[in-house]
């Protein structure tokens, strides 16, 4: 598997034989205000798509975890082909079949799509009110023939559903979305540096790949805080913080 972070949640992986785009975001910097209610004013994306020989407008697939604006935004509904297959969560369809895009499946449970399978999880984008103000989002865990399983957690805090993934499906690749984001008020929203130990620690074998920091201006954990905090508890290495456009190989 090759796997190339783009920015932010963007992610482009080369997998059983499919190129597969997921939360695509391409947007030009700071083409969007900043969240409100967050620790700081700073326009979105904080900064460019990099430069880099993948072709992500031309993709085989597209997932989409779920449709907040720095997973899918007008400028991927404007600029992808229409006719790319494209996975989703059920009660997301609408954003995407308005947009245009004629091959749109909401994934249940399981969905196969030539010889990749992929299955859906769920997670918790926050505590309390304000999680459930942030409505449904989705994971998913890829697998195909002689490559390694592969679990994307999409936008979801260290709780139940993610741990249980984790335990059903034993993933090789383990991609989180961390920064910490966050409102002024309550907890974080994706993972926070102690929430990507957590995962490390329940799946040690796993590569994890942390992603989804220094783009977006209510992720207040950076990727040096994150580095900074794995090796305080002795994980110095041991979790990939790519930077954009940085690729690797499983």
């Amino acid at each position: 598997m090759k796997f190339q972070l783009i920015r932010n949640a963007t992610l482009w992986l080369e997998y059983g034989g499919l190129n597969i785009l997921v939360d695509p975001m391409l947007m030009d910097a700071e083409s969007m205000p900043g969240f409100p209610n967050t620790p700081n004013e700073l326009r979105n994306p904080r900064v460019s798509l990099p430069e880099t020989e993948t072709d992500y407008l031309n993709p085989d697939l597209l997932i989409v975890t779920h449709t907040h604006p720095d997973h899918w935004d007008e400028a991927a509904a404007k600029h992808l082909r229409k006719d790319i297959p494209l996975l989703c969560q059920p009660g997301d369809e609408h954003v995407f079949t308005n947009a245009g895009f004629t091959d749109v499946t909401a994934v249940e449970d399981k969905h196969e799509h030539h010889s990749v399978r992929f299955a859906r999880t769920s997670g918790h984008h926050g505590t309390g009110e304000i999680g459930k103000r942030m409505g449904n989002v989705s994971g998913f865990v890829l697998e195909a023939d002689g490559e390694p399983v592969t679990y994307i957690a999409g936008d979801t805090i260290w709780c139940e559903e993610p741990a249980e993934a984790i335990h059903q499906y034993t993933p090789d690749v383990i991609v989180v979305n961390a920064g910490g984001a966050r409102f002024n008020e309550g907890d974080p929203i994706t993972m926070d540096e102690h929430d990507v130990v957590a995962v490390k620690q329940h799946a040690p074998a796993a590569h994890v790949i942390a992603v989804h920091m220094d783009a977006i201006n209510h992720c207040v954990v950076s990727r040096a805080d994150l580095a900074n905090h794995l090796a305080s508890e002795q994980l110095d290495g041991q979790v990939l913080i790519p930077l954009d456009g940085e690729n690797f190989e499983f």
